[in-house]
């Protein structure tokens, strides 16, 4: 039976295919944000994105109240929804508290980690770099936020969890833009490089001052382009 909330023309490359649901949306509309094809402070397009995804307005609506809780659009009563514009100060701030939680997370990980838990982030790391050598800039992306999604968790610290990943949900467009230009990427993997020999090693102190330089670098990336 075909989903009455799914269009049938999927010919638009960024069309939804009939199965998928609202979530499914939300992630190709969370794409659109953290490539910046949704600018910052723009008004969201529902009759051209619901054209172009090839969904109807019901699990379009359910993903933007998905990526309203996220942090990364506000929907205005009877005014439409808009892409949110972070402010520098916003930026900074986050930026600056992520840097400490992350620190902390980079000590527990390396004391609490099973092997196998860190063998799979040895995994997950090889994965990323094989994105950053084939210059696929938004699967590394993804990867890159799982990284740091699942050394959160090894942290063992489910408070820890709640708050990174609050903080990191609001930052995916900023994350994005510290890797905009080669030079930056290319600075960027150095420094998960550095994190995965430490990890391998298990030395905390390490881990948890190139988790801390790592999020200081990353606003000496982005802040220009605020």
């Amino acid at each position: 039976m075909t989903d009455p909330d799914m269009q049938t023309d999927t010919d638009h490359p960024l069309a939804v295919r009939k199965e998928t649901l609202h979530d499914q949306v939300a992630s190709r509309v969370r794409d659109l944000i953290i490539e910046g094809v949704l600018e910052p402070g723009s008004r969201i397009d529902e009759t051209t994105l619901l054209s172009q995804l090839g969904v109807s307005r019901t699990p379009f609506r359910e993903s933007l109240r998905t990526l309203a809780a996220e942090g990364l659009i506000v929907i205005r009563p009877s005014r439409g929804s808009q892409v949110r514009k972070l402010s520098p100060l916003e930026v900074h701030s986050m930026l600056e508290v992520l840097a400490h939680l992350e620190g902390l997370i980079g000590r527990l990980a390396c004391e609490r980690a099973s092997d196998a838990e860190i063998k799979g982030m040895l995994d997950l790391h090889r994965r990323m770099i094989a994105f950053y050598e084939s210059r696929n800039r938004l699967p590394y992306y993804k990867l890159n936020q799982e990284f740091h999604s699942r050394l959160a968790a090894l942290s063992g610290n489910p408070t820890l969890v709640e708050i990174q990943a609050n903080i990191q949900a609001r930052l995916k467009r900023i994350r994005f833009m510290g890797n905009a230009t080669p030079e930056h990427w290319a600075n960027a993997v150095s420094e998960h490089e550095e994190m995965i020999s430490a990890l391998k090693s298990r030395d905390g102190p390490r881990l948890s001052s190139v988790m801390e330089r790592h999020l200081v670098n990353t606003w000496e990336r982005v802040q220009d382009s605020l």
